[in-house]
């Protein structure tokens, strides 16, 4: 056993939970879903069966019965001495149906399939491979000629950069990583959006910072009021946004909202990570706006890049631009946690750079058709559904018509289609009125996928207990 959630932090995290009948198994879904989701962690004690039964105002008889119901599934064990005891899932472990059946449709994950002139990039590279070989395999700032283009190109946007100002990380989940060992200590204030990309919000929780949390909704953009509030209140260390195509609701910043965030920033001297892995993601966005940072201090602005969704997500290749005293503190951090980035991506991403233009048009093609095809779909088998347009990035952020998010993932496993629920990219609660709906894969699969999520959600609303609405579902 590595820690114990107590009954009142495992009923916030369950929200409204009683999504169906028996309550026994509507309760055991909700915490295999939390363990799946990974919101809680593995060799995690769960609440006694009295304690739990008092704070969800149910018998014991169903918290017992639920508890039977995920020793039976495998997702938790009992444990002489420590109780029920949540147990390591393979990935995707859990699924009624299993991932490798070709069937099956997995959109927990949305990055879009390899690029396909990746491959003819790969073979060249290995015919080049004899130029790295002497050296040590692995550098800890990055190759000269790789941070050059990529400063380049930023210089091309407005943003002048020197390669001196790079630092070539293992993917943009690492540079997030790395940043928050560096810059955040136990107690520190981040802001940062809600509904958000949840592995950026877990590295800022596990190097103990404390989330402020800047609502974001498909229809209204940004809260400015609250982000005023927040700034000044709050006074956040660091800031993580995604101007640009949001991960999970699609939403670019306009030039309004970036000059309200950016100066409500530089007054309480928060330094904003501006995440810019989906900003190449344009579809039909009309005007683009000009970089976020590129009208103020561009000190107070370090940003956050990689090839994961533009070329592919198992090429490793991500950076971070800030100030050279931050690139070497950074740096300096980067040993005990890692030694540096293989030189075989580097040189894959060099010879990559010149045919980013070329690439980024490819992508727009192929999410233009994921997209189309998703929300014709939506429309046609569930109208009642909110269902947004994004011009651009990844992912629908579709509207519910009742706070079933959690009890439709699950039910969607036994008819083998993979999604994450709404409160998985909470900050602080709610979301099951919303469910991200990624738009990376083929139409085809797509079509399969909805014509699944329309059955089972009406199966799921046919079946469902009353649910109270919680405060977060009800503002947005």
């Amino acid at each position: 056993m590595d820690s114990r959630i107590s009954a009142r932090a495992l009923a916030a995290l369950l929200g409204g939970w009683r999504t169906s009948e028996p309550a026994y198994e509507a309760l055991a879904d909700g915490i295999r879903l939390l363990i799946l989701d990974n919101r809680i962690a593995p060799r995690t004690a769960l609440p006694a069966e009295r304690e739990l039964a008092g704070v969800l105002a149910v018998s014991r008889t169903t918290i017992a019965a639920a508890y039977r119901s995920l020793r039976e599934s495998g997702h938790i064990r009992s444990i002489r001495g420590s109780g029920s005891v949540t147990q390591p899932q393979a990935w995707a472990a859990g699924a009624r149906t299993a991932v490798s059946d070709p069937g099956a449709i997995d959109l927990q994950q949305a990055s879009p399939a390899a690029w396909p002139g990746l491959s003819s990039v790969l073979a060249e590279a290995a015919g080049s491979a004899t130029t790295i070989l002497a050296s040590p395999g692995y550098d800890v700032v990055g190759h000269e000629a790789l941070r050059a283009g990529i400063a380049e190109r930023y210089t091309r946007v407005g943003i002048p950069t020197d390669p001196g100002e790079i630092m070539i990380t293992n993917g943009a989940q690492s540079a997030l990583h790395l940043l928050a060992t560096t810059l955040v200590s136990r107690g520190d204030r981040v802001l940062i959006e809600s509904p958000t990309y949840p592995h950026a919000a877990d590295c800022f929780r596990a190097a103990g910072a404390r989330l402020v949390s800047l609502p974001v909704t498909t229809a209204e953009g940004w809260d400015l009021d609250r982000a005023e509030q927040a700034f000044g209140r709050a006074v956040p260390t660091l800031a993580y946004l995604m101007p640009d195509f949001q991960n999970p609701t699609g939403r670019s910043m306009s030039d309004i909202e970036r000059d309200v965030i950016e100066r409500a920033a530089e007054r309480a001297g928060t330094l904003v990570i501006v995440d810019e892995t989906t900003a190449d993601l344009d579809i039909d966005r009309l005007v683009a706006p000009r970089a976020f940072g590129a009208g103020s201090g561009a000190a107070s602005v370090v940003r956050v890049g990689s090839f994961g969704k533009t070329v592919w997500g198992g090429l490793r290749i991500g950076w971070i631009r800030a100030s050279p005293d931050l690139v070497r503190r950074v740096m300096a951090a980067r040993f005990a946690v890692e030694l540096g980035t293989p030189e075989w991506e580097q040189l894959v991403a060099r010879l990559l750079l010149p045919r980013l233009p070329e690439i980024v048009a490819q992508r727009a093609h192929l999410l233009r058709a994921g997209r189309d095809a998703a929300v014709m779909a939506l429309r046609e088998s569930l109208p009642e559904w909110g269902v947004p347009h994004a011009d651009g990035g990844v992912s629908l952020w579709v509207d519910l018509d009742a706070p079933l998010s959690g009890a439709l993932v699950m039910g969607l496993r036994s008819a083998g289609v993979l999604l994450s629920a709404g409160p998985r990219f909470s900050v602080d609660g709610g979301y099951e009125r919303n469910l991200r709906i990624p738009f990376t894969a083929p139409p085809e699969r797509l079509e399969r996928a909805i014509d699944a999520i329309g059955t089972t959600w009406r199966r799921v609303r046919a079946g469902a207990a009353p649910v109270m609405i919680d405060r977060m579902d009800a503002v947005v």
